[in-house]
């Protein structure tokens, strides 16, 4: 005989558990167990204001993007979207089941503000690559870069040489971060050929030298100096 299902009233109160609906070989799971995230906070209280109402959680934004990494999810607005839907996603992010999940717009405001101005993710990056170390995963003795080769959508009849083009004006963040590495990218080249002809080390990048320059003792200072010379291409030269 063929079964009819019985719609009966829906109940008052329903028992329910993330914790049992995510299993226990998720991808997630092995993922929590290793993300640490609580100095996030300290490293972004400067750029909060005291007053005013609570922002979203830091560290909600910086557990969905590690779950658009894991998952593959580019879109910002798709990976709302996912969290919304997706109990795993959910019960990494710490949302329950009655969480809400901020707007794909909150992204891109902190990633060109506070992210940026605090170098958070570069910090979240490093800390990820110290705890790999640890582990036993990464020996720091070579590295590997992946790249696609995307067919340029250009028009021949209007490019422009290299030696005649000109960084637009009106550029954004972005490309000027872009335009100001190439531009240090360069000068270190400059810098390590001069150093060459004048029987000295190469300096590689401005920010290098700063923070070696933190990092020495103070009876260091003279060798510091003799660096700067060379630098300079100056005709005299103090050795250690």
């Amino acid at each position: 005989m063929m079964g009819e299902r019985q719609v009966q009233q829906d109940a008052l109160f329903y028992e329910f558990s993330l914790e049992r609906h995510v299993p226990a070989d998720h991808l997630l799971r092995s993922v929590d167990r290793f993300v640490e995230l609580d100095g996030v906070r300290c490293e972004l209280a400067p750029f909060y204001s005291e007053k005013g109402r609570p922002s979203i959680d830091p560290e909600l934004m910086i557990r969905m993007l590690i779950v658009g990494y894991c998952c593959g999810i580019r879109s910002e607005r798709r990976l709302c979207e996912e969290v919304h839907l997706n109990l795993a996603y959910r019960w990494f992010c710490r949302l329950g089941l009655d969480g809400a999940v901020p707007d794909h717009s909150t992204f891109s405001k902190n990633r060109h503000g506070r992210f940026r101005e605090s170098d958070l993710l570069r910090k979240v990056f490093e800390t990820t690559v110290q705890r790999c170390i640890a582990e036993g995963l990464v020996g720091g003795e070579g590295f590997a870069v992946d790249a696609s080769m995307i067919k340029a959508d250009a028009n021949r009849q209007r490019c422009v040489p290299g030696s005649e083009w000109q960084a637009p004006e009106a550029a954004n963040h972005a490309v000027r971060e872009y335009l100001a590495v190439l531009d240090d990218a360069v000068q270190a080249g400059v810098n390590r050929k001069q150093g060459e002809r004048n029987g000295h080390h190469a300096i590689a990048y401005p920010q290098a030298v700063q923070r070696l320059d933190n990092g020495l003792q103070d009876e260091q200072q003279p060798e510091r100096r003799d660096l700067g010379r060379a630098d300079k291409g100056s005709e005299t030269d103090r050795r250690m």
